[in-house]
C-alpha cells in the first residue's frame, strides 16, 4: 500500500525560469482532480513580478513565507511575508510582489482552486525570453493572463 502513496508525492515536479525568477511547480489541477497547484516562488534580491499588477475573480493565492522576505502589494498596501508567515490574497484584490531585501526570497504559493498552473508560466516565459532582457510585449503578456484567469491593472488595450 505504500507504494499506492508514494505515487502522489510531488507529482507535478517541474520547474520554469522567469528571467531571474524561478517556479517550482509541486502540484497542479492535473493531479489535485482540480482543487489546488502549488508551487514555490523563488525571487533574487531586487526582483519583483516580472508580469503587471493584477488580479484574479475565479481563485484565491496562499503564500506562506520559506526564506527571506517578499514584500507583496495588494490593494495598495505592502504587506512583508518572511519565514513562517502567510496571508491569503483574496478574489478580486490587485497585487502584485516585490523584494526589496538584500537576499533571495522563497514563498509558497498554493492556488484554490488550480485555475492558473504552469501553462500559464510556460508561455510568460516563452514573452519574457523573446524580449531578451528588455521589457515584454504588453500586449501579448495581457492575452496570456487573460487566457490563465489573470486580469493587468491597468487593463492592456487592444
Amino acid at each position: 500500500m505504500a507504494s499506492d502513496h508514494a505515487s502522489l508525492v510531488n507529482p507535478a515536479d517541474e520547474t520554469i525560469v522567469l528571467g531571474p525568477i524561478t517556479i517550482r511547480f509541486l502540484n497542479t489541477g492535473a493531479n489535485s482532480n482540480g482543487s489546488m497547484a502549488m508551487f514555490e516562488l523563488s525571487v533574487p534580491a531586487g526582483k519583483g513580478l516580472p508580469a503587471p499588477t493584477h488580479y484574479h475573480d475565479a481563485y484565491e493565492e496562499t503564500v506562506y513565507g520559506l526564506e527571506g522576505i517578499l514584500t507583496w502589494t495588494v490593494d495598495g498596501e505592502p504587506i512583508t511575508i518572511s519565514n513562517g508567515e502567510s496571508m491569503c490574497i483574496r478574489r478580486g484584490a490587485v497585487h502584485r510582489f516585490d523584494n526589496l531585501d538584500s537576499v533571495d526570497a522563497k514563498v509558497l504559493c498554493v492556488v484554490t482552486p488550480a485555475i492558473v498552473g504552469p501553462e500559464y508560466f510556460r508561455e510568460t516565459a516563452v514573452i519574457l525570453k523573446a524580449a531578451a532582457g528588455g521589457p515584454p510585449d504588453k500586449q501579448k503578456m495581457g492575452e496570456i493572463m487573460v487566457r490563465h484567469g489573470l486580469i493587468p491593472v491597468p487593463p492592456i488595450k487592444a
